[in-house]
């Protein structure tokens, strides 16, 4: 089983990664900390394809959470048996990106690289409310499920994720 778990910022994704991962017995990469270093300093592309391309090499099965287009996107989703999209709309993501900077204020979050304290500044705002989704993202998810329909699953609220949790035993 390899699922690709992608989305916008603070829908979700690491957490449902984590539950695929514990209910499933899947290796899991956070997708976060093979592109951030300590002190939310980027980590080189070629590092971060590295990191990558290892697990993707080293894992019959897995579940993936993040878009990162610049490391082998294309390979992932091919390689996915299951793609899930989480479009929740931008203040859902915004209210839980707040939420989430509360739950670790001063520390790192589980599924990001140690050294990147949790944070909600303006331009993570901005990036949850305007920047990630302009056309260009749009249009990326949605040539995503015209390619592969069959294996393509899109939820927009916590209704919907709270229903496919259930129904895929991951609670």
């Amino acid at each position: 089983m390899r699922i690709a778990i992608i989305g916008y910022s603070g829908c979700g994704k690491s957490t449902l990664a984590r539950l695929y991962s514990e209910k499933k017995n899947l290796p899991v990469l956070y997708l976060d900390t093979a592109h951030w270093m300590p002190g939310w300093k980027e980590r080189p592309t070629e590092e971060r394809a590295a990191i990558v391309r290892q697990f993707l090499d080293g894992n019959e099965n897995w579940v993936i959470d993040g878009n990162y287009t610049k490391v082998f996107y294309e390979e992932r989703m091919e390689k996915a048996d299951r793609i899930i999209f989480l479009n929740f709309n931008r203040f859902s993501c915004l209210y839980r990106a707040w939420k989430r900077k509360e739950q670790y204020k001063g520390k790192s979050r589980p599924d990001m690289t140690e050294g990147c304290n949790e944070k909600l500044d303006v331009e993570f705002a901005r990036w949850i409310l305007w920047d990630s989704r302009q056309k260009r993202a749009k249009d990326r998810y949605r040539a995503l499920q015209e390619k592969y329909p069959e294996k393509f699953t899109v939820l927009k609220n916590q209704k919907q994720l709270t229903a496919f949790i259930q129904k895929e035993n991951l609670n």
